[in-house]
């Protein structure tokens, strides 16, 4: 039977927890993943031993913070394939899911690389992969994308922003959007004198070794 006294350690744990969760969302968000444990503590305002007693590795607390937005990225693909509009689909694609990675540092490490938390990322582009080929598919019969246009070139474009957001995001954090623009514009069917696109596209293999070895600009 559980003793009253131990009660009140429960709760305290749980607020520990969510301490940490917050601290390590906050730091992660700002800087990236080279946050270290030490410092999500500090910030926290908890001992150290405190945060590794919850969280014995970094990538424990990668994988516990970051599940529930991976799973965003899968519901956004989701909708966007969902859409009457197979084009509009590829657009909202592209403008949700860069948003979601513009405001948050941490999560573009996550999803575009593979340093922490790898086998829940692979996951999750186990599940986004079909889902986006479907999309492109669609976009491209309709006539709206162009045929040149690879779903494997969906998460290189993420990268692409994602270098955008992290040299001019202080200077305008919507920045990224101007860029988008552009390339939401090369990728529509139909463009007069469109520039070819050379080399092909990447295999999703080869898109999966480069995110391997992607490292995010050090601030």
């Amino acid at each position: 039977m559980t003793s009253p006294k131990t009660r009140p350690l429960r709760r305290d744990a749980e607020r520990n927890r969510q301490l940490i969760l917050r601290a390590a969302q906050e730091l992660f968000a700002d800087r990236g993943l080279d946050v270290s444990l030490d410092e999500i503590a500090a910030h926290a305002g908890l001992g150290v031993g405190t945060v590794y007693r919850r969280f014995p590795t970094k990538e424990d607390l990668v994988e516990a913070l970051f599940e529930d937005r991976l799973r965003e990225l899968l519901a956004i693909a989701q909708r966007a394939l969902a859409h009457p509009d197979p084009w509009q689909g590829v657009v909202s694609l592209l403008e949700e899911g860069n948003a979601l990675h513009s405001t948050d540092r941490g999560l573009r490490e996550v999803v575009l690389g593979s340093r922490f938390g790898h086998d829940h990322v692979a996951r999750i582009r186990d599940g986004l992969q079909p889902v986006v080929t479907e999309l492109v598919a669609r976009a491209q019969a309709q006539g709206a994308l162009r045929a040149d246009a690879a779903a494997s070139d969906i998460p290189l474009i993420s990268i692409m922003i994602g270098a955008v957001v992290d040299y001019a995001g202080d200077m305008q954090p919507d920045i990224w959007r101007r860029f988008l623009a552009i390339i939401i514009d090369g990728l529509r069917a139909g463009t007069p004198e469109a520039t070819p696109m050379q080399p092909a596209a990447l295999t999703p293999d080869e898109v999966d070794r480069t995110m391997r070895s992607w490292h995010p600009r050090r601030r």
